[in-house]
């Protein structure tokens, strides 16, 4: 596999709030089968519905592999205080070269509605930020999705407009709102 062109993985972990951002380990397993109970997160990423723990597993390897095939960084998002892994979230840069990324995130159910999502957003978009070449992060969220489009804004995100009839992973298609953050020195006109 050649050498990922991306910046290479931080030391430091990235943090914020509730949350730090680790890399997915192995023993994520539990919480990517968690995640796959949801009816909503397997239609948007290649985890399938009700994993079982092979399928699990195998997920978890697909994002343990994102970085050297240069896609980007896929973390786990971890309670800072308890280390208990409580969702996924990822900084996809295939566009890095034109200054772009997008970013995604997902809670499991049982550790909702305690900010999390929002915390590691905010993590994950200042850990962009590190990376001098980018200047924008995008994010895809289907307009039904209020929950999500809030998180967003609350991290700092911005409607900057809808798709229509975008393409999602397995080959469905939804309209989208899409929410960006550009970096601070882009937004003074710098």
């Amino acid at each position: 596999m050649p050498a990922s062109p991306l910046p290479p993985w931080p030391v430091v972990a990235p943090a914020h709030g509730l949350v730090l951002l680790r890399e997915v380990r192995p023993d994520d397993a539990a919480m990517a089968r968690e995640l796959s109970t949801d009816p909503y997160v397997p239609t948007i990423g290649t985890l399938p519905p009700h994993a079982g723990w092979d399928e699990a597993q195998a997920w978890v390897e697909r994002q343990r592999a994102r970085h050297a095939e240069g896609a980007g960084f896929s973390f786990t998002v971890v309670d800072a205080r308890s280390a208990t892994a409580v969702g996924h979230c990822g900084l996809w840069l295939r566009d890095l070269a034109d200054g772009r990324g997008t970013a995604g995130y997902a809670v499991v159910p049982s550790a909702r509605r305690r900010g999390y999502a929002t915390d590691a957003l905010v993590a994950l978009t200042r850990f962009g930020w590190t990376m001098p070449g980018l200047r924008r992060i995008t994010l895809l969220v289907e307009p039904w999705n209020v929950a999500s489009v809030r998180t967003a804004e609350r991290a700092g995100y911005v409607r900057d407009g809808l798709l229509r009839d975008h393409p999602l992973t397995g080959g469905a298609r939804r309209d989208v709102v899409v929410l960006v953050a550009e970096r601070e020195d882009r937004q003074r006109g710098d």
